[in-house]
């Protein structure tokens, strides 16, 4: 399986069996490149790894809970066998609260259980995965981030991202804080790490109120998956480019 698969590029996306993580599975699949179906629920990774081989992407399905340090370990030791290294890896696993969400009214166990999953659960995911992906010659790394953890957008004069977000926004505002000191210790390694924007996309997380398909909102994501070794770290992009953090 190690010959098979040292001519092509692997890739690891977590949440894949549906939304925006399944498309960008698609789309990096469309690319020839391996990709692991990341799923938390072993039926729904399944279907989604069948449904991508179905299109004819080289899918494979990689049993993984964020919030759980034995199937993470798991899923790092199925992917070192299968192929020795990881060359990108997706932290595209998230759940949302409630929303509009104010602060005072929040509940602590609901804020727990987003940053166990949106925060946490990237840093676990990464820190196992990372000697696999130093193994790479070309690693990235890209977390599923968004306009609402950006605090310079969310004091902009007049802006209006949404309402009040008490418990998910601040996760992800976490996160970009995270992927910054990520860059900066990885500075001078290879390994390329940044946030993506997907916009506002109709998935389950927003009872599909979005005004972008998932196809769409993986777009940005595919491309920092894809960067050359000369691009940019430690920034946070959505389709238009740089967005302030």
């Amino acid at each position: 399986m190690l010959d098979v698969m040292s001519d092509k590029t692997i890739a690891l996306v977590t949440g894949a069996n549906k939304g925006i993580g399944f498309e960008i599975a698609a789309g990096l699949g469309a690319l020839g490149w391996s990709v692991g179906v990341g799923a938390r629920d072993g039926r729904r990774g399944a279907d989604a790894v069948a449904k991508l081989r179905a299109a004819g992407a080289d899918a494979f399905g990689v049993p993984l809970d964020v919030t759980d340090d034995e199937s993470v370990t798991a899923a790092v030791r199925l992917i070192g066998e299968r192929a020795g290294r990881l060359d990108v890896l997706v932290n595209n696993a998230g759940v949302a609260g409630g929303w509009p969400e104010e602060p005072s009214g929040l509940d602590l166990a609901t804020v727990r259980r987003l940053l166990e999953t949106n925060v946490i659960g990237v840093i676990r995911v990464t820190n196992a995965m990372l000697p696999l992906l130093r193994a790479s010659a070309h690693p990235r790394i890209v977390n599923q981030s968004s306009h609402v953890g950006s605090l310079t957008l969310q004091t902009a004069p007049g802006a209006d991202l949404g309402g009040i977000s008490g418990g998910y926004a601040p996760t992800k505002t976490y996160l970009n804080a995270v992927t910054v000191q990520y860059a900066k210790e990885l500075s001078g390694t290879g390994i390329l790490i940044n946030n993506a924007c997907p916009g506002y996309v109709a998935t389950d997380l927003n009872g599909f109120s979005g005004t972008q398909t998932p196809a769409q909102g993986a777009a940005i994501a595919i491309r920092l998956a894809t960067l050359p070794d000369d691009g940019p770290t430690g920034q946070l992009f959505d389709d238009n480019g740089v967005v302030p953090w």
